[in-house]
């Protein structure tokens, strides 16, 4: 007995995850209606929220609240839905044994039941008719039922079943796929159909990249071109303010490519993963060509490739770019603190230069302000001697005051570098 304390906190989880999306049987005739909606993690919850409802009112088993894989059975059909990282989906499968002889008969607004009863949980983006037919339960040619002549079939299951497919929506919006099931076990059959089925749903989400490259090549265009130019101009710049506005328009620059590139990441990150899942399913659904039609994966190949590689060439583009945008404004911003500190330098050498004039002034109105307020002692000195003269007193008002004049200078001029020192001191 394993003990509780032992487990992994999420061993539970990753085991589960392997039966997450299981293969169910399916019968031969069977028509299904799958549909997959572009929605965020709350509207997928509500959706599984009106879904549980749903089971409720049909008195069926409710699933559990934070399951990603529901399946209602019912005498009608069944509904399958799923929930994945941006999607959900809903499978309506149907018995179709009394139109086995026509397929995708009756139209299919006419069956969608169960689905109209759930408010949709996005904006729709898939929407596939899938006939599951038995091997001459039709009467006429592939091209008489898709009415196209580009039409891509392929053998499945070492020849099993034939898949076949026009990738167009018809008049009612929906994609068909007509499979012929030659040998195939309800639960090969099963898993063919899911396969499929994901085939078509990852292809339309794989390119979801492309508008999103279509949208931002203008503008990485238009920083291919200006950067050149820009560059030319740091080349043959020398001035300041120049290298500062060509700073200033390079990084205006990046920040708009680099925003570009961040509201793109998930999305190209996203066309990679999907184009990816699309090989794999085709892989695994064992194709092999059909005489006189292409195959799944030619067509595909020719179609999603090239959309596959605009997606890439623009990721590479602004990788590019960017990295050539970052080394020109590093250039630039060198060449600009340079300048800067060349200007700092001469503006510290001028500061010096005035501190040195100022130092002058302070000195020689310092001189003469120890002359003035000698004068002015020497005048005081001058009218103290002359009173004591008229007072009788035998002084000569001005051999004191020539006596008293070097005295008077030495003072001042020691009281005046006293003020000075302990002003510098403070």
């Amino acid at each position: 007995m394993i003990q509780a304390s032992e487990i992994h906190p999420l061993r539970a989880r990753v085991l589960a995850e392997v039966h997450a999306r299981p293969f169910s049987p399916v019968k031969t005739p069977t028509r299904l209606l799958h549909l997959a909606y572009v929605n965020s993690t709350e509207e997928a919850a509500v959706h599984r929220d009106a879904l549980i409802d749903l089971c409720a009112s049909c008195s069926l088993p409710a699933p559990a609240t934070d399951s990603k894989h529901i399946r209602i059975d019912a005498p009608e059909g069944a509904l399958v839905w799923e929930s994945h990282s941006e999607f959900t989906t809903c499978t309506q499968e149907l018995a179709n044994s009394d139109h086995a002889a026509a397929p995708f008969y009756p139209p299919t607004d006419s069956l969608l039941r169960k689905v109209r009863k759930l408010p949709p949980p996005g904006r729709l983006l898939v929407a596939v008719d899938l006939h599951l037919v038995p091997d001459g339960g039709i009467q006429t040619g592939l091209q008489d039922v898709f009415s196209q002549t580009q039409i891509a079939a392929s053998e499945a299951e070492e020849g099993r079943a034939l898949v076949a497919t026009d990738f167009k929506p018809d008049s009612y919006g929906w994609v068909r796929i007509l499979i012929i099931n030659r040998s195939l076990t309800p639960d090969q059959a099963g898993a063919l159909v899911q396969r499929v089925l994901e085939i078509e749903t990852y292809r339309t989400f794989a390119l979801l990249g492309l508008p999103e490259a279509q949208a931002l090549a203008p503008m990485i265009r238009r920083i291919e071109v200006e950067l050149p130019d820009l560059l030319q101009q740091m080349q043959v710049s020398d001035d300041f303010e120049a290298n500062h506005r060509l700073l200033d328009r390079i990084t205006a620059l990046a920040a708009e490519l680099e925003a570009g590139a961040a509201a793109s990441l998930y999305r190209f990150g996203a066309t990679r993963a999907y184009d990816e899942l699309v090989r794999l399913r085709l892989n695994a659904i064992g194709e092999r060509p059909v005489a006189g039609m292409q195959s799944w994966s030619g067509f595909l190949s020719r179609r999603l490739n090239p959309a596959m590689r605009t997606c890439a060439s623009t990721e590479e583009r602004q990788a590019n770019l960017s990295r050539k945008l970052a080394r020109a404004a590093q250039l630039l911003r060198a060449r600009v603190d340079v300048a800067l500190e060349q200007q700092n330098r001469s503006l510290l050498e001028a500061m010096n230069e005035r501190a040195r004039t100022q130092l002058r002034l302070q000195q020689t109105v310092e001189g003469l302000s120890v002359a003035a307020i000698t004068y002015y002692v020497a005048s005081l000195a001058h009218l103290l001697f002359e009173g004591a003269h008229a007072a009788g007193l035998r002084v000569d008002p001005n051999v004191a005051t020539a006596f008293m004049v070097p005295f008077a200078l030495v003072g001042v001029t020691w009281l005046v570098r006293r003020i000075r020192r302990g002003h510098s001191i403070d």
